[in-house]
């Protein structure tokens, strides 16, 4: 691998990271509103106005997380932060900080819906192969049709009728949460098994529509590669049909359904909030969606830093796979 395409793709990367770390510093600060004063608002609510002098408080508060210095400062401060892998207090939850609060959440949007996801992007990618292959049998369009039809369907309409279906009206499965309430997670069998239960109709929901858009996809990129040279030349040497299909049509139409997975598990977190809210599922979506409604500053620019750059990430490791993955792209020519 030559090393200044290397270092030409991780220049890019990190003047993205630069950027993400200052739309990010500054997105927060232009939403109205004042976020010390609304978790204020909620102490007053729920504490019936009787907490002392209220200025006092909020101007503790300010000094505290930084907010009363100039903007200039704080920028400076967030950087220093971010380089020290330190995302500061969560406003809402004092003193819990927010790299814990992501810690707690992160697995659970793995788990989730990056299974969700990877089994769905396995099934739709050689469900849309077959589908495009001439000499693949015909009830494998029979049986793609259902799910051509449910990706048109936004993911979170078939959450919430599933959500009605099967455990408000049937009651089969449990309505939210991540696991039983009466159970103290751990690592057994018990556990898993009530992990898994919970996660089955939030996977659901997300599998059912996605599996018909990978499969579109990758029918049009089998078409497109039907009649290439390679192909005719393979079924000129009596190669196997199996061999044929996996190995020179599949292989070579594979890649824009690759940068799609890279993108997709870029953004798992953002995609995953409004099924993490319908079920109350507590992964990062759901948090996020918490700490925007709060104006919790500090929650929000972690979750959006850590989204953006597992985005540039993912990019930066598959121009550097790409190669691997079809020899007719070289990083010279890159």
């Amino acid at each position: 691998m030559y090393l200044d395409y290397v270092i030409r793709r991780f220049s890019i990367t990190l003047l993205v990271f630069v950027l993400a770390v200052s739309i990010n510093f500054a997105l927060p600060r232009l939403t109205p509103g004042d976020p010390v004063e609304q978790q204020l608002n909620q102490l007053i609510s729920t504490s019936s106005g009787s907490i002392g002098d209220v200025k006092a408080i909020v101007e503790s508060y300010r000094a505290r997380f930084g907010l009363d210095q100039p903007v200039w400062r704080q920028y400076l401060d967030y950087w220093g932060m971010v380089l020290r892998l330190d995302l500061g207090f969560s406003l809402a939850n004092y003193p819990e900080r927010v790299g814990e609060s992501i810690a707690a959440a992160m697995p659970w949007t793995l788990g989730l819906l990056g299974m969700a996801t990877l089994l769905s992007f396995a099934v739709g990618t050689l469900m849309g192969g077959m589908l495009a292959w001439p000499r693949a049998p015909r009830w494998i369009g029979w049986f793609a049709a259902p799910f051509l039809v449910l990706s048109a369907i936004p993911y979170f309409l078939i959450g919430v009728v599933l959500l009605f279906v099967c455990a408000i009206v049937y009651r089969i499965f449990p309505a939210g949460g991540g696991f039983p309430f009466d159970m103290t997670p751990g690592f057994d069998g018990a556990t898993i098994l009530g992990i898994a239960w919970h996660a089955t109709l939030p996977a659901l929901s997300i599998i059912l529509a996605q599996i018909g858009a990978w499969a579109i996809g990758m029918r049009g990129m089998i078409v497109s590669v039907l009649g290439e040279d390679y192909i005719m030349l393979a079924e000129a040497k009596g190669l196997s049909q199996r061999r044929i299909f996996l190995w020179y049509a599949v292989r070579n139409a594979l890649l824009p359904q690759l940068t799609k997975l890279a993108l997709t598990l870029g953004h798992l977190v953002s995609g995953a909030i409004l099924v993490e809210v319908i079920f109350s599922y507590p992964g990062m979506g759901y948090r996020l969606y918490q700490a925007i409604q709060s104006k919790d500053f500090f929650v929000i620019q972690g979750i959006v830093l850590i989204l953006s750059m597992s985005i540039a990430l993912t990019m930066f490791i598959l121009d550097l796979i790409y190669p691997l993955i079809d020899p007719r792209i070289t990083n010279k020519r890159s």
